[in-house]
């Protein structure tokens, strides 16, 4: 799935249905830099998963609402739901948040 750079808000993010990843950083962020050819050789891999870039900045609402101290921090959610956040991910952690976020679990 393509990545979205429109920044939705937190009730639209917590009503999302299905696997969906969220990279918070800053265009400037040289640590965001470095991770872009990772993260994107890891999503596609997943297709299926929406993937949006959300351009953070000192008290923007939607990152302060995840927590976001570190710039890249990618958060990994299932239906609205958390399923793991990390800041300044290696490829491996990355892998392992895929992994956890799309996971079919019986309920």
């Amino acid at each position: 799935m393509p990545m979205e750079s429109t920044e939705p808000t937190r009730e639209e993010i917590d009503r999302t249905p299905g696997p969906l990843l969220l990279e918070f950083g800053a265009s400037w962020c040289g640590h965001c830099q470095a991770l872009a050819p990772q993260l994107a050789e890891v999503l596609a891999t997943y297709p299926d998963v929406r993937h949006i870039k959300v351009e953070d900045a000192s008290g923007r609402r939607l990152g302060r609402s995840f927590g976001v101290t570190l710039w890249p921090t990618l958060v990994f959610l299932r239906d609205g739901r958390i399923v793991q956040k990390m800041a300044r991910p290696d490829r491996e952690e990355i892998l392992e948040g895929m992994a956890a976020m799309t996971e079919i679990k019986d309920e």
